[in-house]
């Protein structure tokens, strides 16, 4: 009888390591990404600290064969969306990841009247909504900039691009884009200043917030290394108290 090959101890760590790490691999590539909010653009929906696991796999572009027995579905007007952000400014490729809810999708008709978001001509009830200035109307208020179309903020590109989508005062979302804006609407940078997000850029859906961290406005400037060794010297000496346990563990809506 042949002698049983075994395995050494070695080899089978090595493999399980293996393993593990492809598997890592395929869940961040394709399952769900882990992804923190470094502003208060979605405030009071995600906060600054707030760490989500975005659902890649929702949105999946394109479509595979698989797609009868997997939770894809399409892009949905309310949707908060994690993406790339588009090339803008003579850049040729995306840039870093923005969170915003979705407002238009393709075809949709966009107005915003003193801060009211109306949407193929009927208004949007929006008890999501954060107004950092609730007695001053602001940049954006009031959508598509009237008179001139210039609005202060935007990019150049969007301030030359913007008036091929206007029509009769609103702006039309082409196909294949989607008009998306921050819940802190005064304090979000988003469509209304750079544009649309192609359909290819949106890369998942955030599904919950597995951890809850009181972090600063400005620590997503502070990049040093001494910045960077404050901050894990903060974190290992503040975790219990700065935790916000209320929301670690809660599904984002």
């Amino acid at each position: 009888m042949a002698e049983e090959f075994k395995k050494s101890p070695a080899r089978d760590t090595l493999e399980s390591l293996i393993v593990t790490v492809i598997l890592a691999v395929f869940g961040t590539t394709f399952v769900v990404q882990a992804f923190k909010i470094p502003t208060g653009s979605m405030e009071d929906t995600l906060l600054i600290g707030d760490h989500l696991l975005v659902n890649k796999m929702v949105f999946a572009h394109p479509r595979t064969a698989l797609a009868p027995i997997l939770p894809y579905r399409e892009v949905r007007l309310g949707d908060i969306v994690v993406f790339k952000f588009p090339p803008t400014e003579g850049q040729t490729q995306p840039g870093e990841h923005f969170v915003k809810r979705v407002i238009g999708l393709p075809g949709d008709r966009i107005h915003i009247q003193h801060r009211q978001v109306y949407v193929n001509g009927a208004p949007v009830a929006e008890p999501f909504v954060r107004h950092s200035f609730p007695d001053q109307l602001r940049v954006g208020d009031d959508f598509p900039p009237p008179d001139s179309l210039y609005l202060r903020g935007a990019t150049s590109t969007w301030t030359e691009e913007m008036p091929a989508y206007i029509q009769g005062g609103d702006l039309v979302v082409p196909p294949g884009r989607y008009f998306v804006m921050g819940d802190n609407r005064e304090q979000s940078w988003d469509s209304r200043f750079w544009g649309f997000v192609p359909r290819q850029l949106i890369s998942g859906r955030p599904l919950v917030i597995y951890w809850s961290y009181d972090t600063p406005r400005d620590e997503y400037a502070r990049n040093s290394l001494g910045d960077k060794t404050a901050q894990l010297f903060d974190l290992v000496i503040h975790f219990i108290p700065k935790t916000r346990w209320r929301r670690t563990l809660s599904l984002v809506r």
